[in-house]
């Protein structure tokens, strides 16, 4: 029996795809709103929660936002109001649901400055996305080719690299750091890093440990000049400062939505189109087909080509309202913000005995996450005491293990700010960490989750 699924037959032909032009991005027009750290925060039910008898200070950001109403009520809406699969059901309901889902493309095409919405394409998250860019990146590479990566990746960007050149022949090496924590780009010219065998470069934005905000385009313009493909990691950037992709000289780039207000179970990879079109598809199903005979298949063009069976519908519903939230709020304000209550973190910081921070000291070209030790009581240790004070931070190595070995430590602890941190919050970790040193250092043994005391 011979199945044809025709690409014209896609999309109902009362749901087309929303133009990037016409996309929204925020319901309350071009102007942003005044950035009210309080009147934002309203927008955030669970800020209002206590742990134990202490306040909650969410300070986990860079692991996973919080999520305003507005996000958790399009989920909720269109679950209970548009229901139906996409791009199969020529019903109302099916229509319906097409046209969010591609009207979320869209505007997820404006939010990051893509010449068009098919070269948005949808994944799970952000570590799907990069192993999509490293088994299609792949099959251009031999023997002896070179993938430059960095030090300071998370390692969602650095197996799939491993793996690939495990597979290929190919020669993985990276950028190393200095010690204030940026990237080595002298040592790298230096050490020829980048030359006639690079094929892939492959780097993040915004480090999730160090915080350092990386010079991309310069990157993507050294890169270029040897003719390999530049890949970024954006899943720290796109949530907390603008982002152009053009403007960023990337050929392919990825974020995840659970870390811009966004829903868990989505990921964004954005490339080129005319990249996209010359890659190969990297799973297979439905959907992601033109024509399918039992004597073989084509594929569909981009993005479809890449997106196999049923996609997170709902979910790219809820990171379309994210975006438009992120918009209505001003990119450049939260950006502002990140800085200024970075600095102020920094600042108090300073102050705590035995605080070393793992990377850059000074708030310029950072952002909103800081990484610690505290002399040499553990990151679990200091985690669990300042959870019993109802304070959320992160101990371990941040999916980020060569880092930490490069500067020397076993793990850290990791405070990390969003756009509805307030000072009071630094004050409330300035003073977690003195009672904690005060606490260690009288011997005593930490409290369990959720102790005042």
């Amino acid at each position: 029996m011979t199945t044809e699924v025709e690409a014209a037959d896609r999309l109902p032909e009362y749901a087309p795809t929303v133009p990037v032009d016409e996309a929204p991005l925020g319901a309350l027009g071009d102007e942003p709103i005044p950035f009210a750290v309080e009147a934002i925060r309203a927008d955030f039910p669970i800020l209002e929660r206590t742990a134990g008898d202490w306040p909650l200070v969410y300070l986990d950001s860079a692991n996973t936002s919080q999520k305003p109403r507005v996000v958790v009520e399009a989920i909720e809406d269109h679950y209970l109001n548009h229901n139906a699969n996409v791009a199969r059901a020529m019903h109302l309901l099916g229509g319906e649901a097409t046209e969010a889902f591609e009207g979320a493309r869209a505007t997820l095409a404006n939010f990051v400055g893509a010449a068009r919405s098919e070269e948005i394409v949808f994944t799970k998250n952000a570590s799907e996305a990069l192993n999509l860019c490293a088994h299609t990146l792949g099959a251009r590479l031999r023997p002896g080719d070179e993938i430059v990566i960095s030090v300071m990746e998370h390692h969602s960007n650095i197996v799939p690299w491993q793996l690939l050149a495990e597979r290929t022949g190919a020669v993985l090496r990276w950028y190393d750091v200095t010690e204030d924590g940026r990237l080595d780009l002298e040592g790298a010219v230096r050490d020829g890093l980048l030359n006639e065998r690079t094929k892939i470069v492959s780097v993040v934005h915004v480090s999730n440990v160090l915080g350092t905000v990386n010079p991309v385009a310069q990157i993507a313009a050294a890169a270029h000049a040897v003719g390999a493909v530049v890949v970024v990691d954006a899943s720290q950037s796109v949530p907390q400062m603008p982002v152009d992709v053009q403007a960023l000289g990337a050929d392919l780039l990825v974020f995840t939505g659970h870390k811009m207000v966004g829903p868990t179970g989505i990921g964004v990879l954005w490339g080129r189109y005319d990249l996209l079109a010359e890659l190969p598809p990297f799973l297979g199903g439905g959907e992601m087909i033109e024509v399918v005979k039992m004597s073989g298949s084509t594929f569909a063009p981009p993005p479809h080509r890449f997106e196999a069976g049923t996609p997170p519908i709902a979910q790219a519903v809820g990171l379309a309202t994210a975006a438009s939230y992120l918009s209505d709020l001003g990119l450049d304000q939260i950006a502002a913000h990140e800085q200024d209550i970075t600095a102020y973190a920094l600042q108090g910081l300073a102050g705590v005995p035995g605080l070393r921070v793992v990377g850059p000291a000074e708030p310029v070209d950072r952002g909103g996450a800081i990484s610690f030790t505290l002399g040499d009581i553990h990151p679990h240790d200091v985690s669990q005491l300042l959870d019993s004070r109802g304070i959320a931070v992160r101990g371990g190595h941040h999916c980020a293990r060569p880092l930490h070995e490069r500067f020397g430590v076993q793990s850290s602890t990791r405070a990390s700010f969003y756009l509805y941190t307030t000072r009071a919050e630094i004050d409330a970790l300035v003073d977690g960490l003195d009672y904690t040193v005060k606490f260690f250092a009288r011997g005593s043994a930490a409290p369990g989750p959720g102790r005042a005391r």
